[in-house]
């Protein structure tokens, strides 16, 4: 049998563990959340995305109580955190800068939360052990944090964090100091830590790529608002405005206007060019602004003119090699560059395209998502 789908926001009988009723947070003219509701779930993963500057860490900060809302109500298991302050609330907070003191070992560095807390010796011993374990540190447990990389250096915060069993955990930018290949290995870490322990976690992030690994959904913020909350397949495939679709991975965008047609619209692009079509339950006037998002790897490239409804002739501007893919830059005939992405399952000598070639983009009528303006 299929394991259940974990969505608890689509259950109406779910309650959630965070609640953000009308927070707003002003730090003097500048509001730097604006009239925010948002509800995120126990056990969830929820991941904050967005440039600088959109309001992301102001919204954990608010959840740990370093910063109150100027309006509005924050509530953890419906209880509204306001006057509570951060060492009394079920909430941690793990730091990009880990923060771990560097003359205390890791097992002691694990173990601060708890002898602050007044738990006894065994308590203390049976819970550092377990988190040891989970973060599979056993090995490192007598070692000063300058001994260690810095992917165990993040295990580390990461075990003092969950050491005190909050019911949520919040991360901000934790795997920032990272390199490349480590940050993808530790994502997974994370998600398998966040799945053994049942915790809530929150991440704060401006890359898009952790925030769709990692998360069970995402919120795209921009200037204190979130501009859409979905699972990251949803967010990738059906974007609902031109700055997500843009903000995330790569897209094509195709501003025309509309003309019903069918099941779907045909969008008039440029002069003296073939308009498109594309199937969309979304309701537009004829005439009406609109753009259409489209991925590079939805699209089909080749030197032959396609039996398709939606093809353009280009020359090819640029091309990108990025070992497993290609992505072809193409100028359009109204001089827009337009990407075309392809599999490189063949040796670079064997394949046909190159720069300056006359080519044919094309793609199905439901691969490009229609959205206003």
């Amino acid at each position: 049998m299929a394991e259940p789908v974990f969505a608890p926001w689509t259950d109406p009988n779910e309650k959630p563990l965070i609640q953000f009723k009308g927070v707003t947070k002003r730090f003097g003219d500048f509001t730097a959340i604006d009239n925010l509701t948002q509800d995120i779930y126990a056990k969830e993963f929820f991941a904050l995305l967005g440039p600088s500057g959109c309001g992301k860490t102001t919204m954990m900060r608010m959840l740990a109580g370093f910063e109150t809302p100027t309006e509005g109500q924050i509530l953890i298991a419906g209880q509204d955190v306001a006057r509570v302050p951060p060492n009394k609330r079920a909430v941690n907070m793990m730091f990009q800068s880990y923060a771990l003191f560097p003359h205390l070992t890791v097992w002691d560095n694990i173990a601060f939360g708890l002898k602050r807390e007044g738990k006894s010796k065994d308590e203390i011993e049976a819970r550092v052990a377990e988190m040891l374990r989970l973060t599979r540190l056993e090995r490192f447990a007598q070692r000063k944090p300058h001994q260690i990389s810095g992917g165990q250096r993040q295990r580390v915060a990461l075990a003092r964090s969950l050491a005190k069993a909050p019911k949520l955990l919040l991360l901000d930018e934790p795997l920032g100091a990272l390199d490349a290949k480590l940050r993808q290995q530790t994502q997974f870490e994370l998600m398998d830590i966040q799945e053994k322990t049942g915790t809530t976690f929150v991440i704060v992030t401006h890359d898009q790529e952790e925030a769709m690994t990692v998360a069970s959904r995402v919120a795209v913020m921009d200037e204190g608002r979130i501009v859409q909350v979905a699972t990251p397949a949803e967010i990738y495939e059906q974007p609902n405005s031109v700055y997500v679709a843009d903000f995330i991975g790569e897209v094509n965008i195709l501003e025309g206007t509309v003309v019903p047609y069918d099941d779907g619209y045909e969008v008039h692009w440029a002069e003296g060019e073939h308009p498109f079509h594309t199937r969309s339950d979304k309701r537009l006037e004829k005439g009406q602004r609109c753009s259409l998002a489209m991925r590079p790897e939805k699209v089909t490239i080749g030197t032959e003119e396609p039996d398709a409804h939606n093809r353009v002739k280009g020359r090819i501007h640029d091309i990108a090699y990025l070992g497993n893919l290609s992505t072809y830059h193409v100028e359009l005939s109204n001089g827009q560059m337009f990407k075309a992405q392809t599999a490189n399952t063949r040796r670079l000598s064997r394949r046909q395209l190159t720069w300056e070639d006359e080519v044919w983009l094309s793609w199905t009528d439901t691969a490009a998502v229609l959205l206003e303006g």
